[in-house]
């Protein structure tokens, strides 16, 4: 399958809401996560050191990912906040030992702090990913559209430590979409250009079983804002309530709710397993699509 390019995820003109478009904007792109955290949910402890981090980004790489995200503070539920100056000790080694290494992926830094983002660019990143969709640090915003740099702006109800606190919704998909339409326009109307910009309506933050598949039946309400949909289910808890399974025997269910995404509308995917994804999603797009890439068998 054709790699797009990770410098151009949008795909519509204009400051104002765009026109409904259909489900599947463009090829299946993948990111690949770097958790550079003692305590993830998932992978904590596993990419701590910035060697290990590196090797584990030009991996993901090679088995796919075109864009590879970099992360220093957990947002886990109940995860506690990560000082600035430890989160750039983290993360910027990695960022700048992975552009130095001539990683194929662009590089995505996953924060919420200026300062981070900041050298997170210097460093070689051209992707912001920001769990609060800068309502934490507005400038953070001002920093993108400086830069030109992509974003991605997702939903949360609250923060780390609370979100997960009895979330409650009247209607979860219309109440994130009418968020992320606020936080587009934010974003536009501090300078970013619209095909800059990325939304995730943020399964597992904030949200309970019911609301994350509500979300992802009803995914392709989403499409209305006619921008890239980021879709990050991967070993989440709310796939192990569903299938019993332990955090890291969750690859079936990540693949599963992946293709089911990607057919609603999904066209960014954020996991762990680059590789088996990968596949899946070629196989998903190319029955939804009818176009699939010929690659050598051995």
């Amino acid at each position: 399958m054709a790699r797009p390019d990770p410098q151009r995820l949008g795909s519509q003109e204009g400051d104002g809401r765009a026109a409904a478009v259909p489900p599947t904007l463009g090829p299946p792109t993948i990111m690949g996560i770097v958790n550079v955290t003692p305590d993830s949910f998932s992978d904590g402890g596993r990419y701590l050191d910035a060697g290990a981090a590196i090797a584990h980004g030009l991996a993901l790489a090679a088995e796919g990912a075109a864009l590879v995200d970099i992360g220093g503070e957990s947002t886990r539920p109940g995860a506690e906040p990560v000082a600035e100056a430890e989160e750039l000790r983290r993360v910027i080694p990695v960022v700048a030992g992975l552009r130095d290494a001539g990683l194929s992926a662009a590089i995505s830094i996953d924060t919420s702090k200026v300062a981070v983002a900041r050298a997170a660019l210097d460093a070689g990143a051209t992707l912001v990913n920001d769990v609060t969709a800068f309502r934490d640090e507005p400038e953070l915003a001002a920093l993108v559209a400086e830069r030109g740099a992509d974003c991605c702006l997702m939903h949360m109800r609250g923060e780390p430590r609370t979100m997960q606190s009895a979330p409650l919704y009247d209607d979860v998909v219309g109440e994130v979409l009418a968020f992320l339409e606020r936080r587009v326009e934010y974003a536009i109307a501090a300078g970013i250009a619209r095909e800059r910009i990325l939304i995730d309506p943020g399964i597992g933050f904030g949200k309970t079983v019911e609301h994350n598949l509500a979300l992802l039946a009803r995914l392709d309400e989403l499409t209305v804002l006619g921008l890239p949909i980021l879709i990050g289910p991967s070993r989440k808890s709310f796939l192990g309530r569903i299938t019993g399974r332990m955090t890291d025997d969750r690859l079936a269910a990540t693949i599963a709710t992946c293709v089911l995404a990607l057919e609603r509308g999904a066209s960014v995917f954020r996991v762990h397993d680059v590789r088996p994804v990968a596949d899946a999603l070629a196989v998903a797009a190319a029955t939804v699509n009818g176009r699939w890439k010929t690659t050598p068998t051995s």
